[in-house]
C-alpha cells in the first residue's frame, strides 16, 4: 500500500490503451447506462433477488421459533431495507463517486475508517459471502444423490472448490464471458421463484396450509430470545443483500434525483413481496420441523410436489448459485482494483492482464481467501458472520450521512431525506448488532476483531512514507514477480478518477 501516485517498478508497459491490437475495449469503461426507469428498476430487483432465498429460510424460522414469526421477520426485514435504501440515495447524489459504502466513508471520516471497510470487505464480506453461495451450490447440486442425509463434508467443499476456481478462471480470461454467464444465469433464480410461488398457492388453495393457520402458526418450536429475533434479521438480511448495490453505478443513472426513490419505492416492496410468498409457499408442503431438517430447502419442496419433476428445482437453484458466485466474484474483484488504486491495498491488485484487461491479481486474492473461509463453519454459521459485518459497515455509512449533514449544512442536496430515517435505521441498527454480539459472541466478536486488524495495517501500509529501503524492495520484487506470473499492468488512468477519495473537494 501507499501513495497511487508513486508506481513501484514495472516491468511490462507502464499503462494500456483500447488501440492494443488484442482487444477493443478500454478497461474500467464497462459502464452500464441505466436510462429507463425500467431498466433501473429491472438493475436493482435483480442484483437483491439472488440465492439468499434458497439459503436463509431455514436459518430465519431456527432462530425466529415460529412460522408467524418468521414471516414477520422477512417484512420487517424488507422495511429496513428500505429504510437504509432511501439514505444511501442521499449519499448517492450528494457524493457521485464510484465505490459505494467505501466511497462515502473515505469521503466523510478520511482514510482509516473507508480503509478498514474495505479491509473488512476484502477479507470478510465478500470472501464469506461467495463461500456461502458456493456450498448452497454444493449442497443443491448433491442432494439428489444424498436423499437420506447430508452430503459428505468434503465433497461439498471439493465440489464448491472447483465451482470458485472455474469462475475465477472465467473472469480471468475475459470480461464479456463473466457479464454473459451473469445474465443467462440470472433466469435460473427466476425459474425457481415462480415456480415455488405458483406450486405453493396451488397448494394453498387446494386447503393446505395447516402451518399458516394462526393458532398454528404462532405456536413456537422454542421460546425465542431478544438475541435468537437479532440472528433470525442478521439470517434475512442475507437474502436482502444487494439492496444497495445501485449505489455503484449512481453516475451511469440518467437523473438519479428522480430514478433512484422510484426505483427503491418499487423495487423493495415487490423483493419483500416475493420473498414472503416463497416463505409462505414453503409453508404450504412443508412442517416447520422438515424445513430445519432439510439442507436444501426447495429441493425438499421439489420432491414433495413436483413429483417427476422434481429434478426441475435443484438444476434451478443450481443455476441460480452459479450466476451468483459469478457476479460476487466480478464485484469484490472491482473493489479490489479500486482499493488498489486509491493506495489503500497493494499496487499489484491495481493491474490488468495486457490483453484481456481483467483484474487477474485481485481476482486471484478473492478466490484464495473465499476456498481458505469454505474450510471455517457451516453455511448459516458463516451468514451471521457476515450479515453482522454488512450491518456494521451499513450503520457506519449511515452514521456518516447525520454527520455530513451537520459537517456541510449548506451543501446542495437533491436527494434530502427526513432525519427520521436514518435515526430509526441507526437504533434498530444497534440493538440489532448489540443483541447479535451477545447472542453470537465468537461469531460476531471475531469479524470485529478482523476489523479492527485494519488499523495498525493502515498506519504502517498506508500512513507510513517514509519505510525503510528493504521493505520497499521487498514490495517491489513481489510486485515485480506478480507481472511476470499474471502479465498484468497498470491501465491507462483516466483523468476523471485519479483524484484520491481523501483529497477534499467542493460537491
Amino acid at each position: 500500500a501507499g501513495s497511487k501516485h508513486s508506481h513501484p517498478l514495472t516491468i511490462l508497459p507502464n499503462s494500456i490503451s483500447c488501440e492494443h491490437p488484442q482487444t477493443k475495449r478500454e478497461p474500467q469503461k464497462d459502464y452500464i447506462i441505466l436510462n429507463n426507469p425500467l431498466l433501473i428498476l429491472l438493475f436493482l430487483t435483480g442484483n437483491i433477488i439472488g440465492s439468499g432465498i434458497f439459503i436463509s429460510p431455514k436459518g430465519v424460522l431456527d432462530h425466529a421459533g415460529s412460522v408467524g414469526f418468521s414471516l414477520i421477520v422477512w417484512v420487517l426485514g424488507g422495511g429496513i431495507c428500505a429504510l437504509g435504501s432511501l439514505c444511501y440515495a442521499e449519499l448517492g447524489v450528494t457524493i457521485p463517486k464510484s465505490g459505494g459504502d467505501y466511497s462515502y466513508v473515505t469521503e466523510i471520516f478520511g482514510g482509516l475508517v473507508g480503509f478498514l471497510l474495505l479491509w473488512s470487505a476484502v477479507l470478510i464480506m465478500y470472501p464469506t459471502t461467495l463461500a456461502v453461495i458456493a456450498l448452497t451450490f454444493s449442497n443443491y447440486v448433491l442432494q439428489p444423490a444424498f436423499p437420506d442425509c447430508l452430503p459428505p463434508y468434503i465433497a461439498t467443499r471439493l465440489l464448491s472448490t472447483t465451482c470458485v476456481l472455474f469462475l475465477t478462471w472465467v473472469n480471468c480470461s475475459s470480461v464479456r464471458w463473466g457479464t454473459r454467464i451473469q445474465d443467462i444465469f440470472t433466469v435460473g433464480k427466476l425459474l425457481a421463484l415462480v415456480l415455488i410461488i405458483i406450486v405453493g398457492m396451488m397448494q394453498i388453495a387446494k386447503g393446505h396450509y395447516d402451518a399458516l393457520e394462526p393458532q398454528t402458526a404462532f405456536e413456537f418450536i422454542k421460546d425465542p430470545s431478544v438475541g435468537q429475533i437479532a440472528l433470525a434479521f442478521l439470517q434475512a438480511s442475507f437474502a436482502y443483500s444487494g439492496w444497495n448495490f445501485l449505489n455503484y453505478v449512481t453516475e451511469e443513472v440518467v437523473e438519479p434525483r428522480k430514478n433512484l426513490p422510484r426505483a427503491i419505492y418499487i423495487s423493495i416492496p415487490l423483493v419483500t413481496l416475493v420473498y414472503t410468498l416463497t416463505n409462505i409457499a414453503y409453508f404450504s408442503s412443508m412442517s416447520p420441523q422438515e424445513l430445519l431438517e432439510s439442507n436444501a430447502v426447495a429441493v425438499t419442496f421439489g420432491e414433495k410436489l413436483l413429483g417427476v419433476f422434481s429434478w426441475v428445482m435443484p438444476i434451478s437453484v443450481a443455476l441460480s448459485t452459479f450466476g451468483g458466485i459469478n457476479g460476487y466474484l466480478f464485484t469484490s474483484s472491482r473493489l479490489c482494483f479500486s482499493g488498489a488504486r486509491e493506495g489503500h491495498l497493494p499496487y499489484l491488485l491495481a493491474m490488468i492482464h495486457l490483453k484481456s484487461c481483467t483484474p487477474i491479481p485481485a481476482l486471484l486474492v478473492c478466490c484464495t481467501a473465499t476456498i481458505l473461509i469454505l474450510c471455517i463453519g457451516d453455511t448459516h454459521n458463516l451468514i451471521n458472520y457476515v450479515s453482522f459485518i454488512n450491518y456494521l459497515s451499513y450503520g457506519v455509512t449511515i452514521a456518516g450521512l447525520l454527520y455530513y449533514r451537520w459537517k456541510k449544512p449548506k451543501l446542495v442536496r437533491p436527494i434530502k431525506v427526513n432525519l427520521l430515517v436514518p435515526c430509526s435505521y441507526l437504533v434498530f441498527w444497534a440493538v440489532l448488532l448489540g443483541f447479535s454480539l451477545y447472542s453470537e459472541p465468537v461469531v460476531c466478536g471475531m469479524g470485529l476483531v478482523i476489523m479492527l486488524t485494519g488499523v495498525p495495517i493502515y498506519f504502517i501500509g498506508v500512513q507510513w512514507k517514509n519505510k525503510p529501503h528493504w521493505i520497499s524492495s521487498a514490495v517491489e520484487r513481489v510486485t515485480y514477480l506478480g507481472q511476470k506470473l499474471c502479465y498484468v499492468v497498470f491501465p491507462q488512468d483516466d483523468p476523471s478518477e485519479i483524484q484520491p477519495l481523501t483529497e477534499k473537494s467542493e460537491l
